[in-house]
C-alpha cells in the first residue's frame, strides 16, 4: 500500500486490525499520541495478540511515590483493546465497555521496563472478551486485568 494513512483514526476505514497495528509497530503509521504520553508502546501484534512495552518514570507517580495505577490501567486497556482490533477487519471500530485491573505487587519508578501482553478470549459480533497481564523485567506479575469490548459496525 502506497497511500499509507497519516493517522491510526484515519487507517481505521481503510486497513483491517493487524494490519493497521503492524504498519504502526513498523514505524509506516504514527501510533496514538496515548503512547508517548505515557510512555509506552505496542511492540508485537498477531491474531487475537497485542503486546505493549512501557517504562516507568518520576512521570507517572502518584502522591505516594508509586507508580499511579490508571498507568497500569491505561496499558491493560490499550493491550487489550489493540488484541480485539487484531481480529476486526477494515472499517470496523471498537470501544471498551469495561476493563478492570488487578494489582499483585507495588510498581514504583525504579520498575523500569515492563510487558503487557494482551489475548482475546472470544469474539463475538458485538462483543469481545480479552485478558491482559503485566509483567517485570523478571517476569514477575505486577498487574493483570480483563476489558469487555464492543464492536462498532460502520453506519450505513
Amino acid at each position: 500500500m502506497t497511500d499509507l494513512p497519516r493517522s491510526t483514526a484515519e487507517a481505521m476505514g481503510r486497513m483491517p486490525g493487524r494490519e493497521l497495528l503492524q504498519a504502526v509497530i513498523d514505524g509506516r503509521i504514527p501510533p496514538a499520541t496515548i503512547g508517548e504520553t505515557m510512555s509506552f508502546s505496542l511492540i508485537e501484534v498477531g491474531d487475537g495478540v497485542a503486546i505493549f512495552e512501557g517504562v516507568t518514570g518520576p512521570h507517572i507517580l502518584n502522591p505516594q511515590g508509586m507508580v499511579h495505577g490508571g498507568w497500569a490501567l491505561t496499558l491493560i486497556d490499550s493491550a487489550t483493546g489493540c488484541a480485539a482490533h487484531s481480529t476486526l477487519p477494515a472499517g470496523v471500530g471498537y470501544t471498551s465497555i469495561s476493563t478492570q485491573t488487578n494489582f499483585t505487587r507495588p510498581i514504583t519508578a525504579d520498575t523500569g521496563k515492563v510487558v503487557c501482553e494482551g489475548r482475546v478470549i472470544n469474539v463475538g459480533r458485538q462483543i469481545i472478551t480479552a485478558e491482559a497481564t503485566i509483567r517485570d523485567s523478571t517476569g514477575r506479575l505486577l498487574a493483570h486485568g480483563q476489558s469487555t469490548i464492543m464492536v462498532l459496525q460502520p453506519r450505513g
